[in-house]
């Protein structure tokens, strides 16, 4: 089985402190640091452990910068076998569809039987890479997949709904997954792993290679702003009395009962 897997160096923000840059359209990333997105781990580790189980090959992809090479040794060193990076400054800005059209290019003329990328990308946020590639690349596509099986050439995936349902489908292959995390458990690559995957050919390709003046993107980011301030919580604190007798003020106040 031939595994393709989608992946997205993003910086990690949840305990940083960001900010917008002067251009009003970027964060200042100069002290962030970056890894992997966070469900691209989940979809490397289900695309090995597909591989573990039917053999085959598989392939790391990255639209990023030169630093994207870190994050694709890493893919090699937990168990990739080839690795490719686009190089992202020779596209100028990018939105989800350009990065589909982009990515699409590239995979089209890689064999392939399943696809495999994040369901979301937490720098961002858009979740449309997978579903727009799919539909480029003419191939099904299953979104939020919690399990895969891989039976007779189709794949039988579970998918999250809203209201917490649960969807069953069956794509035939070729097809692609986008992938919700907890899916798996997504393993750690070992220092000697790490060492091998420094030594390994990364192929980079770029304009030279894509050429289709075609691509384009479909939206235009005008500025980037952080969320206005709204109401706050206030918390009580005290003794269970001094707060039951706070909290009776408060509803009172406020005209409640």
């Amino acid at each position: 089985m031939d595994i393709i897997v989608c992946i997205k160096r993003v910086p990690q923000t949840a305990e940083a402190d960001v900010k917008i840059d002067s251009s009003g359209k970027d964060i200042i990333r100069d002290r962030l640091t970056f890894d992997m997105n966070e469900s691209d781990t989940y979809a490397l580790e289900e695309a090995i452990l597909l591989k573990e189980k039917f053999s085959g090959t598989l392939t790391v992809v990255s639209l990023g910068p030169i630093e994207a090479e870190d994050t694709l040794r890493i893919a090699l060193a937990k168990g990739a076998d080839n690795a490719i990076l686009i190089k992202a400054e020779d596209f100028g800005e990018l939105d989800g569809y350009k990065t589909a059209q982009i990515l699409k290019e590239v995979i089209k003329d890689i064999k392939y039987d399943v696809i495999f990328t994040g369901c979301m990308a937490t720098d961002d946020a858009y979740s449309q890479v997978g579903v727009t590639l799919a539909e480029l690349l003419g191939i099904p596509h299953a979104t939020l997949v919690t399990k895969i099986d891989i039976i007779d050439k189709k794949a039988h995936t579970h998918r999250e709904l809203e209201g917490g349902l649960l969807e069953h489908l069956e794509i035939t292959l070729p097809a692609l997954c986008t992938i919700q995390t907890g899916i798996n458990e997504p393993r750690y690559a070992s220092l000697i792993a790490i060492r091998r995957a420094a030594k390994k050919e990364i192929k980079v390709v770029g304009k030279e290679t894509i050429v289709d003046e075609n691509i384009m993107p479909n939206s235009n980011l005008e500025e980037l702003f952080t969320p206005p301030v709204g109401k706050r919580a206030e918390i009580l604190s005290g003794s269970m009395d001094e707060i039951s007798t706070q909290l009776a003020g408060i509803i009172k106040e406020k005209g409640i009962l």
